[in-house]
């Protein structure tokens, strides 16, 4: 054991005398953190609009259509997008060339119709083969059925004289009637924050940036394996007491205790600065972190083993780190991509990294969420730390 520590304290001794060690661990993924961050709105408060843009224009000037805008603008779904200027054959331009998901045409006549019981449509341009189109042709059939369903219900009230009630307030108690209805769908994003959605990008940024850079930092940690073997001071320690297992044992403790160290101070950081929740579930985000860092060392140390030259270490430590930080879901998140995708990301263990992170800061799950992603980084850590023992043992007896 004491032969494990002093191996595992000589490398740390001399990573850390490495300003790239500290670049590449501490420096770069707060940097990155905050460029994706700001990119993707993370600190741009709740000013952004991720309804779905629709042109509109109304050729009738009743207090009907009136309140039919009125419910349209108010949607969560969908964002008017109204200029007095425009005639339909701009915005039939607009919807063809997608800069506007669809658009309302409202003709002439549409509130006395209405109002007289009698059949009128609305002008709806869009392509209806998109994904979009859906959302969008619901939430305007909704919006025209309130208001039509309001004035028909006044229109029964006012006919039979029931208690008295005026058409204009029976009108206005039936919409008010649909601002909390029985019974609401409501669809979320796997990224929503209960606390605020403003940082909805940075509870992905942070992890995936931590994760990135975490691989990133091992290019330090294989040269070192890398120098002690052109050195051959590995050659000398195999002529002493020390077995090979507590030699593969120290450099994967020394990495270990480097990355778990990065780790807990980004979690730290992303707490108190960002604002991003880790520690809503300490013990969650510590198992997580756990787990990572040693599936990150096993890596390191299997890339130190494989590397000949510093050079080939670089190369070894970069490659993982775009290869898997880009299938695992470090920049965007899988939810967006397809499920093919998601499912050939989730062969990189950054996925799983992720998933674990984003569980506990970004979609409110308990502890029991964590233990599959954690699992799954247990075993490749299993993996790589088996690959690097077999390794190192096929290239000594050669």
């Amino acid at each position: 054991m004491i032969r494990i520590l002093d191996i595992a304290f000589k490398d740390l001794l001399q990573l850390s005398r490495d300003f790239k060690t500290f670049m590449f661990l501490l420096i770069m993924p707060i940097l990155f953190t905050f460029l994706f961050g700001y990119a993707f709105g993370g600190f741009g408060g709740n000013e952004s609009d991720s309804r779905v843009p629709v042109g509109y224009i109304s050729l009738d000037d009743s207090w009907v259509t009136d309140e039919l805008h009125d419910l349209l603008d108010k949607s969560e779904v969908i964002r008017l997008d109204e200029n007095i200027f425009r005639s339909a054959s701009d915005l039939e331009k607009l919807v063809a060339d997608g800069e506007l998901a669809a658009a309302i045409i409202v003709p002439d006549g549409y509130g006395r119709a209405v109002l007289k019981d009698k059949t009128i449509r609305l002008t709806v341009l869009a392509d209806t083969g998109t994904q979009a189109w859906t959302t969008i042709e619901a939430e305007i059939l909704t919006a025209a059925s309130r208001v039509d369903g309001a004035v028909r219900t006044a229109a029964i009230m006012e006919q039979f004289e029931l208690e008295g009630v005026p058409f204009d307030y029976a009108f206005d108690e039936m919409l008010a009637a649909w601002d909390e209805p029985p019974i609401a769908i409501k669809e979320t994003s796997s990224l929503v924050i209960e606390e605020g959605g403003e940082n909805n990008a940075l509870a992905h940024t942070s992890p995936g940036m931590m994760l990135q850079f975490a691989i990133a930092g091992l290019l330090t940690a294989a040269q070192v394996i890398v120098t002690e073997r052109k050195s051959r001071t590995l050659q000398r320690l195999l002529t002493t007491a020390t077995r090979r297992i507590h030699i593969v044992l120290g450099h994967f403790l020394a990495i270990f205790l480097l990355i778990f160290t990065q780790f807990i101070i980004l979690i730290i950081f992303g707490q108190f600065a960002l604002q991003v929740n880790y520690l809503r579930l300490p013990s969650a985000t510590l198992l997580v972190a756990f787990t990572a860092a040693l599936c990150i060392s096993a890596m390191g140390l299997l890339i130190g083993i494989l590397a000949r030259t510093e050079e080939q270490a670089i190369t070894f430590s970069l490659v993982p780190m775009f290869v898997f930080s880009g299938l695992g879901g470090a920049w965007v998140p899988l939810e967006f991509t397809g499920k093919t995708f998601q499912t050939i990301g989730h062969i990189s263990p950054v996925a799983w990294g992720m998933d674990g992170f984003e569980n506990i800061v970004a979609r409110g799950l308990g502890f029991e969420s964590v233990l599959i992603p954690c699992a799954a980084l247990a075993g490749y850590a299993i993996v790589f730390f088996i690959l690097a023992v077999w390794r190192l043992n096929a290239a000594e007896e050669k």
